[in-house]
């Protein structure tokens, strides 16, 4: 199929480089004419596993292309896709903006049928306002269908995610769009639950607070560890071993972020208070969040006493391992938190680091975790990227001012840390900070 994917962040490039490697013709366009030249000349602006590789290859092939002219990729496609951001607004609301103006350049520039198909996470009735919208400036006469597709790509597994997915979801109100899409995303042999349009894009909205109330449920369960002396990591198991429950998303930490969870959360609670709906649960569920990384700098302030002209070195500034993105990040709030109290830092992360500097002033970056335990008070570890695991902690000891580790990830075993002497303090792993 000839496809147009109109933006190119990191479900629009994801998205692309996948339906090319399917055997489509894919054109990735965007109206940052900067991001568009980088790809041209192999620059993949986002860091995900395989990606690079995956971009090149289709390109060579001459599959994928790139255009910052949204209007030679609406000429030359049947199936258009939309992939442009959805940011928040103060309030929560989503900022529809983009949908929108692509919207407006679709219609403009349609001269033949047309599948729009919504791919950006967006509010229930979005689509709705798609159709009003191109049936409003449309020039010519000419039939048009739009739909629902969510995407349900994590970052760090985002290609094996969309090559291998759980389910396809979409939403449609007529059999040429069914059609369409059946056969679009027929070679992954993946179970389709072909919906109505509003119903689909609740299930990507419904998903993602769901998760996030995992996540928030086991980071309370995990206070309640610490404070009776219970390890969250056996509770977590003998909970998720449970068919109806489930493992996944039960590990606790310092918090979830990234650009999905906390904007899709704050999105439904503000669709849910526009219907009337006051979704209490939800509520919760972010405040948990919230709590939940004053929590652990409540756990500094126990074994460093005063944070004041103390060293702390951070293991992690990326939201989750295997990728750059710090949208959201839990990392960024405890650092700013910690140099609000006087604390100098020392940070290190595999891919992050970049993307980091401009927003964490003073900060010392090191080009090692070795160099971010250096003379450090204590070491706070924020994500759980595999080459921490696997750290000299011997090393770490010798490098540290103070044998302290805080885990934010539970990530080491807590009695062989001890045994090496160093001070060890988990996140639900029976060490008090109430």
């Amino acid at each position: 199929m000839n496809i147009a994917i109109v933006g190119s962040g990191y479900v629009g490039l994801v998205t692309g480089a996948c339906l090319a490697e399917l055997g489509n013709r894919v054109i990735c366009a965007d109206n940052d004419s900067k991001k568009i030249a980088g790809l041209k000349k192999g620059v993949v602006p986002i860091y995900e596993p395989g990606l690079e590789e995956l971009i090149k290859n289709n390109v060579k092939k001459k599959r994928l292309f790139f255009s910052s002219s949204i209007k030679d990729a609406v000429k030359e496609s049947e199936v258009i896709f939309i992939a442009v951001g959805t940011p928040p607004q103060e309030n929560g609301e989503t900022d529809l903006t983009g949908i929108e103006n692509v919207a407006r350049n679709i219609a403009i520039n349609m001269t033949g049928y047309r599948l729009i198909v919504e791919k950006s996470t967006v509010p229930v009735q979005t689509c709705e306002w798609v159709k009003h919208t191109i049936s409003t400036y449309i020039k010519h006469k000419v039939k048009f269908d739009v739909a629902s597709n969510p995407e349900f790509l994590r970052e760090g597994s985002a290609i094996n995610d969309f090559m291998h997915p759980d389910r396809i979801v979409f939403g449609v109100e007529s059999k040429k769009a069914k059609e369409i899409l059946m056969s679009l995303y027929k070679p992954l042999n993946a179970p389709l639950v072909i919906t109505n349009i509003k119903s689909a894009e609740l299930i990507k909205h419904a998903s993602n607070a769901f998760l996030a109330t995992k996540i928030s449920f086991i980071n309370a369960i995990s206070r309640i560890c610490d404070m009776v002396g219970a390890d969250v990591q056996e509770v977590s198991q003998g909970m998720g071993l449970d068919k109806r429950i489930g493992q996944s998303f039960l590990s606790a930490g310092v918090g979830y972020g990234g650009s999905c969870f906390p904007k899709d959360l704050d999105a439904f609670i503000n669709i849910s208070d526009k219907l009337g709906y006051d979704f209490k649960l939800l509520k919760a569920v972010k405040d948990i969040n919230e709590e939940q990384k004053n929590f652990i700098l409540r756990k500094i302030k126990d074994v460093l006493w005063i944070i004041k002209d103390k060293t702390i070195g951070v293991l992690g500034l990326s939201f989750k391992p295997n990728t750059d993105d710090i949208r959201n990040a839990p990392s960024l709030d405890l650092i700013k938190a910690l140099q609000a109290e006087g604390a100098k830092i020392r940070v290190y992360d595999p891919q992050a680091m970049e993307k980091a500097r401009d927003l964490l002033k003073g900060a010392k970056f090191c080009k090692d975790s070795y160099e971010a335990c250096s003379g450090s008070d204590c070491l706070l570890v924020v994500t759980e990227w595999r080459e921490f695991k696997e750290l000299d902690l011997v090393k770490v000891k010798k490098l540290l001012k103070r044998p302290v580790i805080i885990d934010g990830r539970n990530i080491y075993e807590q009695a062989l840390l001890e045994k090496l002497g160093f001070t060890y303090l988990g996140v639900g792993r029976g060490n008090r900070s109430e």
